[in-house]
């Protein structure tokens, strides 16, 4: 038991920060400032989660019901509860400010058995919400092709899921049309080997190939580049807002809440998936030059302005499209292409696929980081800190989280895997929470360059908050999730517990 309790040190972690070999190896530098750490902010947020995931939150699923127009009201409650997580990332990225996010946090506050919880569950923020990322930037790219008459056939850009349950309901009503009807038209069309269709989304894998390459290379994104990203974002939502806005029948507004407060809160634990990226700017605490006073600003403001963003682009999509009519990997354009505006569509399907490619490479360069922390610390194999001897990179656990994220891309129904990112990411923010008040009361004497506010209120506030919205996603999702974390506890006693730099005798161990 002392050994799952043994705590990280704190100093020690940020001795591993400040070791010139390690700033060598990360090549990380504080140079980001308020601005710019914001703009990562957006840029991170703004992707998967209102270009794709809004669509099934509106409509709902085989596993939910839908929010209806109702959902801007889930995204002002989701805004309220990652408003209090954000302040307990801040409280951390300020005291330990290391690339191993939420997993050195749980390190140095909760323990090793917690710390390696966490590390295995990031995994399905990181890798697992990429997939969802992949499979909706194939279906904007589809989108966006069909406008040049260059489409791929339907067979090799979509899930065999999606396929056999849009031909059933092609089945039972011949007149559905639009993402249906084409979805039907892959498992009706789709070529058979051993009597099985072949149906996968190749459009997801190449962009993940694509992405895992230029990782392994060693290119990464820039402050200005990213900027220039979160413009082109900007750019495209305001002009999805500006031109919808004159198609928009306020009678597909009623009924606003079609499930009532019940839809509403599922809808809430749906659409989390839209703000998983806010953590995206603890995780560049080594590179902003003042951590203690911009990272809670910087997380407060990228919150805000995507909040208001979400709201409004969910108003107009919503009232383009009657609600239950949604439920397609890329809502935004299908809004469109449903009434016959296929420029439009075109347009949005280009600004969407360039928006959610970026969003990949920050959060596919984000994994293989956790790997490499946990690694470091002897919880995973050495091969996992391996860094390519000439790029510098993580190159290994690189190449493995792309060919994972590609597989499961190919085949995976992309409603399923944002239920599962969300409770992921939901299940990190409690644990966030828990261990600065673990801090608090362990170590209230040890200086804190940024102090959560009210954290007697604000960190319970966001584990109530988070574990309500947790209890909403389906049944299905939490048995899913409990699978994966059994999984996760079997490799820890496998190999984590016995390799660990803390294990007695052991490289890292020391008194906390």
């Amino acid at each position: 038991m002392s050994q799952l309790l043994r705590r990280k040190q704190i100093n020690e972690a940020r001795s591993e920060h400040v070791d010139p070999q390690v700033e060598v190896e990360h090549g990380l530098r504080r140079s980001l400032g308020v601005w710019q750490l914001t703009s990562l902010g957006i840029g991170a947020i703004i992707g998967a989660g209102i270009f794709s995931g809004a669509g099934t939150a509106v409509s709902g699923g085989p596993n939910h019901v839908g929010a209806g127009p109702g959902l801007v009201l889930s995204y002002v409650l989701v805004a309220i509860a990652c408003g209090f997580a954000a302040l307990c990332y801040a409280e951390f990225a300020s005291l330990i400010p290391q690339a191993g996010s939420a997993y050195t946090y749980a390190y140095a506050t909760l323990g090793e058995l917690v710390a390696w919880i966490i590390g295995w569950d990031l995994i399905i923020e990181y890798a697992v919400g990429n997939i969802a990322v992949a499979v909706s930037w194939g279906a904007y790219f589809q989108t966006l092709m069909k406008g040049f008459g260059l489409g791929l056939p339907e067979w090799l850009a979509t899930d065999p899921r999606s396929a056999r349950q849009a031909f059933a309901e092609l089945q039972a009503d011949p007149s559905v049309t639009g993402a249906t009807l084409d979805a039907a038209h892959a498992w009706q069309n789709a070529p058979h080997v051993l009597g099985l269709p072949i149906i996968f989304n190749l459009p997801a894998v190449v962009i993940v190939a694509l992405i895992t390459w230029i990782l392994v290379k060693g290119i990464r994104e820039s402050a200005w580049a990213n900027t220039v990203m979160v413009l082109l974002k900007l750019a495209i939502l305001v002009f999805f807002v500006t031109i919808g806005a004159f198609w928009v029948r306020p009678e597909n507004w009623s009924p606003f809440m079609p499930n009532g407060w019940n839809g509403v809160f599922v809808g809430a634990s749906l659409i989390f998936f839209a703000y998983i990226g806010f953590d995206a700017v603890s995780t560049a605490a080594e590179e902003a030059k003042d951590p203690q006073r911009d990272m809670p600003r910087a997380m407060m403001w990228s919150l805000g302005v995507t909040s208001v963003i979400y709201i409004v682009v969910t108003l107009v999509m919503t009232g383009l499209v009657p609600w239950d009519q949604h439920g397609t990997a890329d809502p935004l354009a299908s809004a469109f292409s449903e009434r016959g505006y296929d420029w439009v569509a075109g347009i949005i399907s280009f600004g969407a696929v360039v928006a959610m490619a970026s969003v990949l490479l920050v959060f596919q360069l984000g994994q293989p980081r956790i790997f490499y922390s946990m690694a470091r610390d002897g919880l995973l194999p050495p091969f996992a800190a391996k860094l390519h001897p000439k790029y510098r990179t993580p190159h290994v656990t690189t190449i493995l989280t792309g060919a994972f994220v590609a597989f499961f891309a190919a085949f995976a129904n992309i409603n399923e895997v944002i239920e599962l990112t969300n409770i992921g990411t939901l299940f990190a923010f409690v644990l966030v929470a828990a261990g600065v008040m673990v801090l608090r009361w362990r170590e209230p004497e040890r200086h804190r360059p940024f102090r959560t506010p009210a954290v007697w209120f604000v960190a319970p506030a966001a584990i109530v908050s988070c574990g309500f919205l947790m209890f909403k996603l389906p049944r299905v999702t939490w048995e899913r999730f409990g699978i994966w974390m059994a999984v996760g506890l079997v490799l820890y006693f496998l190999y984590g517990y016995r390799h660990s730099r803390l294990r007695p005798g052991g490289e890292g161990t020391r008194a906390v």
